[in-house]
């Protein structure tokens, strides 16, 4: 049988590698140059909540992105405003390891190849086609294409194009999979009843910063620097697709994280306000290179679906990552990436698929969210498990732990160790 993933991002890598353990012909279809998306820009993993997620998912058996972070990983078991034990990773280095280890699973990679349309026969995708006519069949398919872009959607609900690490003008628009096959897609809103929300953070580049903040940054991997009075903003913290950070701390302060350059922990800021700052003379913004005036706008293409991650309307195609819900962040989409393809694998044997149960904090998140989205106030929210509504319900459930054999043996006692990690054909 044979997989097509379309979008190279955290979620449809590790739906690539689900999608291979389990027995089948996987390809990954990516419109750039490079895999991960906004992984090249992130860089956080494992703080509060996403500790229990990423070691759930290595019990499930597909748990390989998550020790590429820790091995590429800057520093461990940092603390910051809001957030505990998070590891910083280096945005460097990660998309040159994962690639490597796809394409020694065996996984086909094209890079550099936009899908701009589907052969869709009202029922089931029979292929896709890319932007240079070439025709691809396919089994089962998976929608990772994320839910940022094209540049209108950034004028039109944000700032303008910020010439983000996404890089439209070069390699095109993304395309909605399902929304070509004519479902009508979800969009995230916000309090002022415009829609999308503005990526969480931008890159500085650590060279145009103070010798004491690099020095700091080096060796404790935060730094916290003291917003000026006039220029403190708690109204932008409601722009941000990071609920999880959308404390006061991050209006109040600048939060600056290791992950390779200094991760600045704003939707944007404006240079010359951010110069004000002791040590900041020199900033210079990596990505976006308008970091002083906008970011990307997401969650404006969401598509619908059930809580084994297959779209509703079609057959035969699955979606993960932002494209199945309103998540935030990359643990988030390396488990809905997961279950995804290794549902697809599942639904081309013709086997019952799977649904994570909601005694693991895997498939409460997908079934928590699929419901909240069914109300106007549930698309105001966001999903992840190191903040925001939901890391407070993972405490109230008894979902959260650091304790990595308390996680393995609620996994064991479920029936479902290794179980992404087993041969299906």
């Amino acid at each position: 049988m044979k997989i097509v993933i379309i979008g190279g991002g955290w979620s449809g890598c590790s739906a690539a590698l689900a999608a291979k353990k389990a027995g089948s012909d996987v390809t990954l279809i990516e419109k750039t140059d490079l895999l991960l998306g906004l992984g090249n820009v992130g860089g956080i993993m494992r703080n509060n909540g996403r500790f229990t997620a990423s070691e759930e998912l290595i019990a499930l058996g597909c748990g390989d992105l998550i020790k590429i972070t820790d091995i590429v990983s800057t520093h461990t078991n940092i603390d910051f405003p809001g957030h505990k034990h998070a590891t910083l990773y280096n945005v460097n280095m990660i998309e040159g390891e994962v690639r490597k280890y796809l394409v020694s699973c065996g996984i086909n990679l094209m890079m550099e190849s936009r899908v701009n349309d589907v052969e869709f026969d009202g029922k089931k995708i029979k292929g896709i086609y890319l932007s240079d006519d070439t025709f691809i069949e396919g089994d089962a398919f998976i929608e990772t294409t994320g839910t940022t872009g094209p540049m209108g959607n950034c004028l039109r609900y944000g700032n303008g194009c910020s010439m983000c690490v996404l890089r439209c003008p070069s390699f095109g628009p993304r395309i909605s999979i399902s929304g070509r096959c004519g479902v009508q897609d979800i969009q995230g809103e916000r309090n002022d009843d415009s829609l999308g929300a503005f990526s969480g953070s931008c890159k500085l580049a650590k060279e145009s910063l103070s010798d004491e903040i690099r020095n700091e940054l080096d060796t404790k991997g935060v730094v916290v620097l003291k917003v000026p009075a006039e220029d403190v903003n708690y109204g932008k913290l409601a722009t941000k697709v990071c609920q999880q950070y959308a404390l006061k701390e991050f209006a109040e302060n600048v939060v600056l994280l290791d992950t390779g350059h200094a991760k600045l922990m704003t939707t944007y800021y404006p240079l010359h306000k951010l110069r004000k700052i002791p040590g900041l003379e020199n900033a210079k913004y990596v990505d976006p290179y308008a970091g002083s005036k906008g970011n990307s706008i997401r969650y404006l293409s969401v598509a619908p679906r059930t809580n084994d991650l297959k779209v509703i309307g079609i057959d035969n195609l699955f979606c993960a990552g932002e494209k199945s819900g309103l998540f935030v962040g990359h643990t988030e989409a390396i488990c809905t990436g997961a279950l995804a393809g290794h549902n697809t694998v599942r639904y081309s044997l013709g086997i019952p698929l799977l649904i994570l149960p909601d005694s693991t904090c895997i498939g409460d998140i997908i079934s928590y969210a699929n419901e909240k989205a069914k109300s106007r106030e549930g698309r105001k929210d966001r999903y992840t498990f190191a903040g925001s509504g939901y890391f407070k319900r993972m405490k109230e459930l008894g979902l959260y732990t650091t304790d990595i054999d308390e996680i393995q043996t609620r996994i064991k006692k479920l029936n479902l160790d290794n179980i992404f990690n087993t041969k299906l054909c």
